[in-house]
């Protein structure tokens, strides 16, 4: 029972896979046909969007255009591929594993069925193949994983990619001069070659880092004219060991208060060295403040206990003579 199972299950598959094969061939001829007068259409409207001087409706038309011929480029090697596995179905019936010299022209069928859906008999000739050779062998073919041995031609005709800006300018010249256009080029090159930014928060971004960069330097000019009026509101010692933080740092010393503006404009090292300057003077004024709340306090302490065993100081600051 198993050799007649056999027997018949084979013949079954080769009738099945003729009668596909032969319906996608005869169904890819008719779609090359219907495409062949859509294409001399497009390219026709194109031409005349050229010679009115729509040039950004060609350039969007033009994609279209390369898309179709792709795919017409695509159904006449598959077409050539079906015919091929016609010829040798016998073989196909009488061996187990997929012959060497019949890989590539079914990988090829098995991956472009998914992807050609005005063809469904290429559907019905793939689930064939995963029939007779396994569901592993259509994983490979369709995945493309390495030794899948899928035809290059077909994988790049069918992508889902648009095309570049190569492609679609040699596409319009063609068009123009296959129509006798004298058309200038020159706007579209230029506009083929421009890197388009992208805009999701980038030129938002631009701006804000442009701001920043304008505000920085009137913020340390700012911040420079308070340490120095802050400088002449401290006390004494407090405004020696600034002069000596100054003396120990250059970049301060050089920088006097009258030329903060120029300052403003001095490169970026040198802002970043004047921003450092700052820092450590904004932390010795409050160090310096720190110290002068201190004696203040401990002035006043002392004061105190000195009044309560001692005669008062006079409003002028002397003693009172009591004797």
């Amino acid at each position: 029972m198993s050799l007649l199972n056999q027997l018949f299950n084979r013949g079954i598959f080769g009738a099945k896979c003729k009668t596909s094969l032969n319906l996608a061939i005869a169904r890819m001829k008719l779609l090359q046909n219907k495409r062949d007068m859509q294409l001399k259409h497009m390219k026709k409207e194109i031409a005349h969007f050229l010679q009115a001087g729509q040039e950004p409706i060609a350039r969007i038309r033009v994609e279209h255009v390369i898309r179709e011929m792709n795919l017409w480029a695509a159904y006449e090697i598959l077409e050539l591929f079906c015919e091929f596995i016609l010829a040798r179905v016998p073989i196909l019936e009488s061996e187990k594993e997929c012959p060497r010299e019949l890989r590539e022209a079914i990988a090829s069928i098995i991956f472009a069925a998914p992807r050609c859906s005005e063809v469904p008999d290429l559907l019905q000739i793939k689930n064939l193949f995963g029939t007779k050779y396994g569901k592993e062998f259509i994983m490979v073919a369709s995945e493309l994983r390495p030794d899948s041995g899928v035809n290059r031609t077909i994988i790049e005709k069918l992508s889902p990619t648009s095309p570049s800006g190569a492609a679609r300018l040699k596409m319009l010249k063609e068009i123009a001069q296959e129509y006798s256009l004298n058309w200038d080029s020159s706007a579209t090159e230029a506009e083929f070659m421009k890197s388009h930014e992208d805009l999701l928060g980038g030129a938002k971004q631009i701006h804000r880092q442009d701001g920043i960069s304008e505000s920085r330097p009137s913020q340390q000019g700012y911040g420079q004219s308070s340490v120095s009026r802050e400088v002449e509101s401290l006390p004494a010692e407090a405004t020696q060991r600034f002069q000596k933080l100054q003396a120990q740092n250059p970049v301060s010393k050089s920088m006097p208060s009258s030329k903060l503006t120029s300052a403003s404009q001095a490169p970026p090292d040198t802002r970043r060295n004047q921003t450092d300057v700052m820092e450590i003077a904004r932390a010795a004024l409050a160090s310096a403040d720190r110290a002068t709340a201190a004696a203040r306090a401990a002035a006043q302490l002392v004061n105190v206990s000195y009044g309560a065993t001692t005669p008062t100081v006079a409003a002028e600051g002397k003693p009172l003579n009591l004797m």
